[in-house]
């Protein structure tokens, strides 16, 4: 894997001067170094980064409990092409109920086919940390 963040860098990560966001000053400090991401939009990009990275604990410590699976499929051979973030909607119900919407774009190449996957995942905030619950495939 280059430097390069696979996740495209997220908000407040710092940019290099050719305009790329390192591993290191992104998704790491969620995946490697246990920093909670501070909203569902950070835990979406560094979700999409663990599934390049095919880190299935990182995958399953993120995913609410409720929704989540006892194994990670990964594609063999699955090249992430990028990530493109359409919208991110905080939904502030209470002062200890959090959700979130983020609609995504992720491209990915399995065996030499290119495929785009389209949808609208659902996140919650427990006890302060965001945790992925569920998806919608928006895919026509």
């Amino acid at each position: 894997m280059s430097d390069t963040c696979p996740c495209g860098g997220s908000p407040s990560a710092a940019k290099s001067k050719q305009g790329e966001v390192s591993y290191q000053a992104c998704c790491a400090r969620y995946i490697e170094q246990g920093q909670l991401p501070p909203d569902a939009l950070h835990l979406m990009r560094s979700r999409y980064t663990a599934f390049v990275m095919e880190n299935e604990t990182y995958l399953k410590h993120t995913w609410q409990a409720a929704h989540r699976p006892s194994h990670v499929e990964f594609d063999v051979g699955a090249q992430w092409l990028g990530l493109d973030i359409k919208d991110f909607v905080p939904i502030a119900l209470t002062e200890k109920h959090e959700t979130a919407e983020v609609e995504f774009v992720a491209r990915v190449r399995v065996a030499g086919k290119a495929t785009r996957l389209h949808e609208r995942s659902r996140f919650v905030c427990e006890d302060g940390q965001w945790l992925y619950v569920s998806a919608v495939n928006i895919n026509a």
